[in-house]
């Protein structure tokens, strides 16, 4: 059993429902916790998840209902690379492999549920990062100095904030929950924040620090984010002060 969950049995004022963009979290994650492998982002998200029971200001935690993770599976199919200038065998690409041990070990946490879009195999492909494009833009690269690492899959992805929207609204309408934590940065998800707080659930917005349009605040009841200000003395970092680097909060 996961350290955490005798704490938020102790004492229990309400039901929460943790609900995580999957492509969200995983790029944020990188920035504020470093790199890790598939089980250590899944014990690391797990973890994060379980931080948003504890009641702000006191040593009470609420119950979790379940932690609902959104995502869509890894590509199997072949995609081409215009640098390589041929295909790109999907399954025995380290991102594949890596997808495979990530959800394998989220599956098995007890109260997670994935859910899962689809995927538009046909228009994915893999484009230069937006790090790469900045420097040729400005000079500091050539095309020259282009390397296969400069580029970065893009998976275009059908049917997320569908799910998050129709879970939004079910656990609302069945009054499954009193609060509703959704980890994402879009915006997407106003409707259905609007029609849950209409039926009296509190909606917590949590962007992991990165910064959200003014507006979007009066559509939900609270904003918060359960992690420092200084991602490297947070203990779900494997970073140090010293190898930290801010500026990747852009990539």
């Amino acid at each position: 059993m996961d350290r955490g969950k005798s704490r938020y049995h102790a004492t229990t004022k309400g039901k929460v429902a943790v609900l995580v963009d999957g492509g969200f979290y995983l790029k944020r994650a990188k920035v504020l916790f470093g790199d890790k492998s598939g089980i250590e982002r899944a014990d690391e998200l797990h973890s994060y998840c379980l931080r948003h029971l504890q009641i702000p200001n006191s040593g009470e935690y609420n119950d979790l209902y379940r932690i609902f993770y959104y995502d869509c599976p890894p590509i199997e199919t072949p995609i081409y690379h215009p640098f390589l200038k041929k295909q790109v065998q999907m399954k025995k690409n380290p991102r594949y492999l890596w997808s495979q041990e990530f959800f394998d070990r989220l599956a098995n946490k007890r109260k997670v549920a994935l859910r899962f879009g689809e995927l538009q195999e046909r228009e994915s492909s893999f484009r230069i990062r937006n790090k790469s494009m900045r420097a040729l833009l400005n000079g500091t690269k050539t095309l020259d100095d282009l390397t296969e690492f400069d580029f970065e899959l893009d998976l275009i992805q059908k049917g997320v904030d569908m799910r998050i929207g129709l879970d939004i609204a079910s656990m609302a309408f069945k009054d499954r929950v009193s609060q509703i934590v959704l980890i994402s940065g879009d915006s997407d998800f106003v409707p259905a924040a609007k029609h849950a707080r209409r039926e009296g659930i509190d909606f917590i917005l949590d962007p992991l620090w990165q910064g959200i349009r003014p507006e979007l605040n009066k559509h939900i009841d609270g904003k918060r984010s359960c992690v420092d200000r200084h991602p490297y003395r947070d203990p779900l970092c494997n970073k140090t002060k010293e190898d930290f680097d801010i500026k990747g909060d852009n990539e």
